[in-house]
């Protein structure tokens, strides 16, 4: 979370091949989507929980919170608190929920496949999918800079030839694809990339364009943004497929489809949240704080890419905790009546991820209310539990008398190739 200022980031079950992609589930018959009494309620809470993960991460940035210098986050009036916040949201969310997204995502993928080969449709169905989803992404981007939707709708193309791969081996591609490439080409690039200034630039550029009160100042903005800001950020796809490899390994051996039958693996895999949590706060002790330069880590310094690789590690061991600790609770009675409306949520992933950025523009942008970064974290974490509660409350709402949320329901509309109907 101090890099993000400097740059900013973007379980008794049903069992049986049912599955989702951001929210679109899979059912063995042919030519039909899935209907709600057919749906993993498990797959759809955990989706749930995670989107919450990345609303929290990304209103840092939707809040303009992340484009702050350090002299300014100093001179908020919540500094104190901020300052505790920080290292705990760098260490507990930044990263960690969406990787989760992007293993459900993978999970999504798998079960996808099971099913093309009962339904020779059923592939290219999905490749239609893929391109609405492209589609989607590129409009969210031009409002938005940290849309994820682009990169899964094109490494989920990539998957179709390595689907059938060992599963072990998709592990340990995925483990690579995630921890090794930015971080190292980082140092061995070192002094080729942009100069500090340039960042500093960059992030004073687009504050001033996203506070404006004009709409086509603000898109300005975001279009400067994103081509000076993916170029630096090239990692993220890679780290997105790598996540996705891994939970195509997890769709294919079926393990949120029947969690009890799977005891032993999830046994094994709690140990993921204790371990992810060391090595993320692990990361915070070493690195909060520090800046490239004479006082801070030197440019290409080889401990600094150590740093890097450690927590990237961590968002992938904190996020399978994550989700081995949600499949025990939810496999308790208390716990999963706790987390059972979270399932709503999930079933609509596609239009509340979009809801998300939709709230984050309007309140704190210019062309919004204009709230802005002035009340720092405790304004971010005021901000995600109205949005968050009202999405709960909005897509139990709308569940009861729609089949598919309204981005849903286009999105299978055009896979199907026909209209779907909507109303219950």
């Amino acid at each position: 979370m101090a890099e993000a200022r400097r740059t900013p980031l973007a379980p008794s079950l049903p069992t049986g091949p049912q599955a989702s992609i951001v929210g679109a589930s899979v059912r063995p018959d042919c030519g039909a989507p899935t209907s709600a009494s057919q749906r993993v309620a498990l797959i759809d809470a955990l989706r749930g929980f995670a989107l919450g993960g990345v609303l929290l991460a990304n209103l840092v940035a939707l809040s303009l919170y992340a484009f702050l210098p350090g002299d300014r986050v100093a001179a908020l009036a919540t500094a104190g608190i901020d300052r505790l916040l920080d290292p705990a949201l760098g260490a507990l969310v930044s990263g960690k929920f969406i990787a989760l997204f992007s293993l459900l995502f993978g999970v999504g993928f798998a079960m996808q496949m099971q099913r093309a080969r009962r339904d020779p449709g059923a592939r290219h169905r999905y490749l239609r999918r893929l391109a609405m989803l492209l589609v989607i992404g590129l409009l969210h981007a031009a409002f938005w800079w940290g849309d994820v939707l682009r990169y899964y709708a094109v490494v989920g193309l990539v998957l179709l030839p390595l689907y059938r791969l060992p599963e072990r081996w998709l592990v340990a591609a995925g483990a690579v694809l995630i921890v090794v490439p930015q971080p190292l080409l980082a140092y061995l690039l070192a002094g080729i990339g942009p100069p500090l200034a340039t960042q500093a630039h960059a992030n004073a550029a687009a504050l001033a364009a996203f506070t404006d009160e004009h709409w086509a100042t603000m898109l300005r903005g975001n279009r400067a943004f994103v081509a000076w800001w993916l170029p630096m950020r090239w990692g993220i796809p890679l780290a997105v497929a790598g996540y996705m490899l891994i939970g195509t390994a997890l769709g294919r051996r079926g393990v949120l489809l029947d969690p009890a039958a799977s005891a032993r693996f999830w046994t094994r895999l709690r140990w993921a949240l204790p371990a992810g949590l060391v090595l993320a706060f692990g990361v915070v002790l070493a690195d909060y704080g520090r800046l490239p330069g004479p006082d801070g880590w030197q440019a290409g310094d080889g401990a600094r890419v150590v740093i890097r690789m450690i927590n990237r590690a961590a968002g992938l061991v904190l996020g399978l905790g994550y989700m081995a600790g949600f499949v025990w609770l939810f496999g308790r009675r208390r716990g999963g009546r706790a987390l059972q409306p979270l399932a709503a949520v999930g079933r609509m992933a596609l239009s509340n991820y979009l809801a998300q950025t939709a709230a984050g523009v309007a309140l704190f942008y210019g062309v919004g209310l204009g709230l802005g970064p002035r009340y720092g974290l405790v304004g971010v974490g005021i901000a995600w539990a109205l949005v968050f509660a009202t999405q709960i409350a909005a897509s139990h709402w709308w569940l009861g008398r729609f089949r598919f949320g309204p981005a849903e329901w286009l999105w299978r509309s055009a896979a199907y190739a026909r209209w779907q109907p909507l109303r219950r």
